[in-house]
């Protein structure tokens, strides 16, 4: 696949600069652009900021450190039973003394879970909280990229406008030639007032572009979790191309080895299937152990009585297995093979996703080209030749107007083919789960 194209060279000098050979002096955006390079927001610095300061993101991260507290839990037996009891009182007087079964009785008791079942409650625990670092990843790679289209939404707009000073310049100019060719007789008063209203459309246009930039910029704001308000300045400065875009089939195998979404799926899998394994351990009981020590007083001669030592075990009898235990296991093998579908499913989209961008990088990667090689020079070129001929009365400023336009179109078609590469690049990088989608 083609390397990104190298931009254009910065419209705003060039053309302005182009404009001042035909026209006279009047590079007015100059000083506005200068001044926007103070406190500069590179797009990998977006990123960070957005990481670090996106509550969405930093909710999903304590989900996560919540989960990893779960497998110590479930593990642990369960909590011993101390119990104090007051045995065989007489219900007339409630003599510890008058009957030779009384006693106070004090015994503990545990219970013990039938062996694999602790084990198995603490792997469900362990798959939940992998998936749920794995969704950490996941909405990091997708915040990255939502950063990433809205930088470069952004920096469209700043071309654009930047391509809409430009034209203003020249159209200013223009409006200074008709002038002083109608004052001389060799032109006409309608060349003026076409030249004002297409600067008046240019002015339209930039009110529009200026709306849709602030917008954006309060979007980008709330991604880094900053107040929306915040001034957003790009730099100047094209970020390089970092090299040739692997094939799909690449970025495919790629996507099935690191994407978290996928590898989110597979712990999935893992906990439904100790959860059916689990399920499959329900028919068997689970014990409790106890132990007691009963005291008993003299009786009423003052004789001494032996204490007593109680031993106790239990199990509980899974007498209802045909509606619990049986119906349970029948759930969850449903519940895993739901599991193991959803992770067919979202492999697909994610290859729909990989090929959506992939297609949609060359064709933007195509259009930067065709309009730096062809449109936007041979567009150049015609309004030279126009501005020629209009000055020796060979060319009506209609058409010369039209070259013009035409010109401005091709330079905003230009940036955004440029803008749409890099946010497709965002995209495939999401959609692949690595930076790395390079050749």
């Amino acid at each position: 696949m083609a390397r990104l194209l190298t931009p254009l060279k910065r419209v705003p000098r060039t053309v302005l600069l182009a404009a001042s050979a035909l026209f006279g002096s009047g590079p007015c955006a100059l000083a506005q652009i200068d001044a926007q390079a103070n406190s500069v927001l590179p797009l990998h610095e977006a990123r960070a900021r957005a990481v670090a300061g996106n509550p969405g993101l930093a909710m999903l991260r304590e989900r996560y450190q919540a989960l990893t507290h779960i497998a110590p839990q479930v593990s642990s037996l369960p909590d011993p039973v101390v119990s104090l009891n007051a045995m065989n009182l007489p219900w007339d007087n409630f003599d510890l003394n008058q009957e030779p079964m009384t006693q106070i009785q004090i015994g503990i008791s545990q219970v013990f879970p039938f062996p694999g079942k602790r084990s198995l409650n603490e792997e469900i625990a362990v798959f939940e909280a992998e998936a749920a670092a794995y969704s950490v990843e996941e909405m990091r790679l997708n915040l990255a990229m939502n950063v990433a289209q809205t930088w470069w939404d952004i920096f469209y707009l700043d071309r654009a406008v930047e391509t809409v000073h430009n034209n203003q310049a020249v159209f200013r100019q223009l409006v200074e030639v008709a002038n002083a060719r109608y004052r001389v007789g060799e032109g006409l008063q309608q060349d003026v007032l076409q030249a004002q209203l297409e600067l008046s459309k240019l002015l339209d246009t930039e009110l529009q572009l200026q709306g849709i930039r602030q917008q954006r910029a309060i979007r980008l704001n709330v991604l880094m979790g900053a107040a929306p308000d915040t001034p957003v300045a790009l730099p100047a400065d094209m970020p390089p191309s970092a090299g040739v875009v692997a094939p799909a089939a690449a970025l495919y195998r790629r996507a099935e080895a690191v994407r978290p979404l996928l590898q989110g799926e597979q712990a999935s899998i893992e906990a439904s299937a100790s959860r059916l394994a689990l399920a499959e351990k329900s028919y068997y009981p689970d014990f409790k152990l106890g132990v007691a020590y009963g005291n008993r007083e003299h009786d009423p001669q003052g004789q001494s009585r032996q204490d007593f030592v109680s031993v106790m075990l239990s199990v509980n009898i899974p007498l209802y297995a045909g509606t619990r235990q049986s119906q349970s296991v029948q759930q969850h093998r449903r519940e895993l093979s739901r599991s193991r579908y959803s992770l067919i499913d979202q492999k697909n989209l994610v290859f729909s996703s990989i090929a959506s961008a992939s297609s949609d990088y060359r064709q933007a990667s195509e259009q930067m080209r065709l309009y730096d090689t062809g449109i936007v020079p041979q567009s150049r070129q015609a309004v030279a030749s126009m501005l020629a001929g209009y000055r020796v009365n060979q060319v009506d400023f209609l058409s010369l107007a039209r070259s013009q336009s035409t010109l401005f179109n091709a330079e905003l078609l230009y940036w955004k083919a440029f803008a749409e590469a890099h946010q497709s690049i965002a995209r495939l990088t999401a959609a692949v789960g690595e930076d790395n989608i390079y050749e």
